[in-house]
């Protein structure tokens, strides 16, 4: 997995949203009106900022996961079009760790990239022999996301209780931003950095704000 922070607002994201939380209650101290507005909950300033992320190498499994996340935009490699031959897969790792079913796995994706690749010989468009594909095969995005969006996104992702492939996602995502945009973003991540857990079941495990912090 790959990720990079490639695009960010053209003015500072921290001054856009203090702007608008500024405008927002007529006042001259936008910093100060930033923090009081993420302190009441008032989030809708976080939407002025986008921030648009270059995603490589995840399975498509996260894909449909990450596409649950509706108030974003996705641009993503397309399979009708790319030939997916000799493309890298993601193996989870209870498979890894496990010789037998790592063996297994391993040949039955051996085995679908085979036949896949004999459809397309044959002349199968590229559209119908990605039937075959497996959801481990990896794939590249573009996802760009507003500040108040990925706020929600990291409450739910970073959480323990999340799928482990997409937990590793919103990890690197949130250490990019906090590393850049520490005043906006200090506070994000699962419920447990802010207080209780949220989870009708915890994980017993709370994560802690530092992990996010290089």
């Amino acid at each position: 997995m790959d990720v990079k922070l490639i695009s960010k607002p053209d003015m500072n994201a921290v001054s856009l949203c203090e702007h608008a939380a500024a405008m927002c209650t007529q006042t001259d101290k936008p910093a100060q009106a930033l923090r009081a507005a993420m302190r009441s909950g008032h989030d809708s300033v976080l939407e002025h900022a986008s921030f648009t992320f270059e995603i490589r190498g995840v399975s498509r499994v996260l894909l449909a996961q990450l596409t649950r996340h509706r108030i974003a935009s996705f641009t993503v490699l397309s399979q009708r079009y790319v030939d997916q031959s000799n493309r890298e897969y993601v193996m989870p790792t209870t498979i890894q760790n496990n010789d037998d079913l790592r063996d297994m796995y391993a040949e039955a994706i051996s085995s679908l990239d085979k036949i896949y690749e004999a459809f397309i010989r044959r002349g199968v468009p590229k559209e119908d022999a990605r039937y075959l594909l497996p959801q481990a095969i990896t794939t590249d995005l573009i996802l760009t996301m507003n500040a108040r969006e990925l706020g929600h996104f990291f409450s739910l992702r970073c959480c323990n209780r999340a799928q482990a492939e997409i937990r590793l996602l919103a990890d690197e995502m949130l250490k990019l931003l906090v590393k850049e945009f520490p005043e906006l973003f200090k506070n994000a991540g699962p419920g447990c950095i802010r207080g209780a857990c949220p989870e009708a079941r915890p994980c017993g495990h709370p994560r802690k704000a530092e992990e996010w912090r290089e």
